[in-house]
């Protein structure tokens, strides 16, 4: 792998893609715009490039600063352009290699009803549903044959952009409508279609790795039930409580879908999953958010496997050798008030204190002094914690949320918190309600007062730290336990 990588994302996913560039002996650019010119992924690269107007959605300004710093790949990370066929069939013909799915395979898999005719054709079931047609009248008469309640989605993207839940038939016009506008502007693809809403189903994702020469592996299965907003808050893997029948059936459908395209790179292929059915989703054609969790049950690195798929070689494993091991849990810390609608709230971080021991685990893009923007997502850091059995990796999540401290914005690590205690979540029978329904209502009286306690004391200690720095600048005098050792040194014997 010669050359520099330049990485066209930001935070702490730009830094995660470095650090095992690092390892590899492998250059690095980072990328970013005038508010971000102090943030860490910056100081952390080989080297750094003020990408300017247009900011990380620049294709063309990406490129050119590939080149012109003698980058042989460019790394899309997830969000912005990592699943833009333009933009990965732009990077290729520049000359540059693209680390992620040739743009033939995102626009199959990205355009969602698509994605869903290949798996109907494969005999993956799907949802029952509605995909445009020739006119949004017909669109609508057909979605009415559907059982209530209903979803309408953007064929476009996803991130629950453009989807709307409906309750009567009554409402359905307007919301196709409604979404269609929403889609075509997150997207510029107005297209949306309706699906029945399957309450109760848990979301259950199976991450892959395609090689060029068609070879794919599967890394097993995730839990990602508890979601916001169709915003994913809580991962786990492996996913508890399914029957050998579900998981191997899952693993299955996800290697014939991505063999059917000739996927090539990471991504995972998401469902729905009921007591013994599962209903294929849809495909992400890039690395996931939550990929920590199954890199930590299989001890291996995904990135890794990444820039070795995108440089025409083959990944160290057989599919027998990925066995999963113990069970990773993993949390998104983002700066919302959940006390008030997960309003975010952005602002400086005055302080910031992470949390560490065995089994701990935190991706971060953000230090204290830094500044989370209101101009991108709001996370601050990804809290992930592994253990020998589900229990104990529950055990050290809680912990390792209370030891997190985070002043001068509003956080989630309350109900963060609060969501590990459901019983319903700790037995195992998360569902993709539990977590909205647990948010209706949330106060933040039901905060851990642990949380209280850490953030009173890191104020207190730091402040403390600050006056005496204060007075030691100006020559004053400080008392210290030191002064008071009369005759002794570190190491002394008797």
């Amino acid at each position: 792998m010669a050359g520099g990588i330049l990485i066209a994302n930001r935070g702490e996913i730009a830094l995660r893609i470095m650090r095992t560039c690092r390892t590899l002996g492998l250059r690095t650019v980072a990328v970013f715009v005038e508010d971000d010119a102090e943030a860490p992924h910056v100081g952390f690269a080989d080297d750094a490039v003020d990408i300017g107007p247009g900011g990380y959605l620049a294709p063309g300004r990406l490129i050119e600063a590939a080149q012109r710093l003698d980058c042989a790949m460019i790394h899309p990370g997830y969000g912005f352009l990592s699943e833009n066929a333009a933009f990965a069939r732009a990077v290729t013909q520049a000359g540059l290699i693209f680390i992620g799915p040739s743009a033939e395979t995102i626009a199959a898999v990205g355009d969602k009803i698509e994605a869903r005719r290949r798996a109907v054709s494969l005999g993956i079931p799907v949802i029952p549903g509605c995909e445009p047609s020739t006119s949004p009248e017909a669109l609508l008469d057909g979605a009415r044959s559907l059982t209530l309640p209903l979803l309408v989605k953007a064929a476009g993207g996803g991130g629950g952009r453009g989807m709307r839940r409906v309750t009567r038939y009554d409402d359905l016009g307007q919301a196709l409508a409604a979404a269609s506008r929403e889609a075509e502007s997150a997207f510029g693809d107005p297209r949306v279609y309706v699906e029945s809403a399957i309450d109760g189903a848990r979301h259950v994702e199976i991450q892959i790795v395609g090689e060029r020469d068609g070879r794919v592996l599967h890394f097993h299965e995730r839990d990602c039930s508890l979601q916001r907003r169709h915003q994913k808050i809580i991962e786990e893997a492996p996913a508890p409580g399914l029957s050998p029948h579900v998981r191997e059936g899952l693993a299955r459908d996800a290697i014939r879908l991505a063999e059917a395209v000739r996927y090539e790179g990471a991504g995972s292929v998401e469902f729905l999953v009921r007591d013994e059915e599962w209903f294929f989703l849809e495909v992400n054609a890039r690395l996931q958010v939550e990929h920590p969790v199954t890199e930590l049950i299989l001890g291996i690195d995904l990135v890794m496997a990444q820039l070795l798929v995108a440089s025409g070689g083959r990944m160290p494993w057989l599919q027998d050798d990925l066995q999963p091991r113990g069970h990773a849990i993993e949390a998104r810390l983002c700066a919302e008030d959940a006390g008030r609608g997960f309003v975010p709230c952005p602002g400086r971080i005055e302080r910031l204190q992470f949390p560490s021991g065995p089994g701990v685990r935190v991706d971060a893009g953000v230090v204290a002094g830094g500044t989370v923007s209101p101009d991108y997502d709001s996370m601050i850091a990804k809290i992930i914690a592994y253990g020998a059995n589900r229990d104990e990796a529950l055990a050290r999540l809680g912990c390792a949320l209370e030891e997190t401290v985070v002043l001068g914005v509003e956080t989630t690590g309350g109900f963060l918190r609060d969501l590990l205690d459901d019983p319903r979540f700790r037995e195992g029978r998360p569902h993709i309600g539990l977590a909205a329904a647990r948010a209706a209502g949330w106060t933040p009286s039901q905060v851990k007062p642990q949380l209280f306690q850490a953030a009173a004391a890191a104020a207190a200690l730091a402040l403390a730290g600050e006056r005496r720095a204060v007075r030691v600048s100006v020559g004053e005098q400080v008392d210290s336990p030191w002064q008071h050792l009369a005759g002794w040194r570190l190491g002394a014997g008797e």
